[in-house]
């Protein structure tokens, strides 16, 4: 009985290692111009990303199996539908809507892995190829552990 409880708290405790990694995932929209060559490159260079940045462990990208529509408001709001807005008045405004159909998600081991991805020179070459696919914005998420 004493080893299987040593055994499950050493499970637990890997486990519980195992559960600080940190999921970075975002949504786009697709630039219709793209080819398929821009897309093989994009591919290719988010497949690379794990072996040239620390603490990058795993990518996953492709299309969305439900594509997300987004409702966004067009130009600015004025400061008279702002207060409308804040005492939950109805406001009428432009909006458009954006389809985000790709996506992206990455493993990192930890917060401090993220923030030194966006400053690698890698990403910054990554963002090159990425721009070639994608609409300028994105929907992000990061789930912590």
């Amino acid at each position: 009985m004493k080893k299987l409880l040593i055994c499950l708290a050493a499970f637990a405790l890997a486990a519980s290692a195992q559960d600080k990694k940190l999921m970075h995932c975002f949504a786009f929209t697709q630039i219709d111009a793209a080819t398929p060559a821009d897309w093989d490159a994009f591919a290719k260079a988010t497949d690379a990303l794990p072996s040239k940045i620390p603490g990058l462990g795993k990518v996953w990208h492709g299309k969305l199996a439900r594509p997300m529509a987004l409702t966004e408001v067009e130009g600015q709001v004025d400061p008279e539908a702002r207060k409308k807005l804040a005492a939950g008045e109805t406001v009428t405004l432009p909006v458009k809507t954006l389809r985000r159909q790709y996506g992206v998600c990455m493993e990192f081991s930890n917060q401090d892995a993220l923030k030194a991805y966006a400053k690698h020179p890698a990403h910054d070459a990554w963002m090159k190829v990425y721009e070639k696919v994608r609409v300028y914005g994105t929907t992000t998420i990061d789930i912590l552990p």
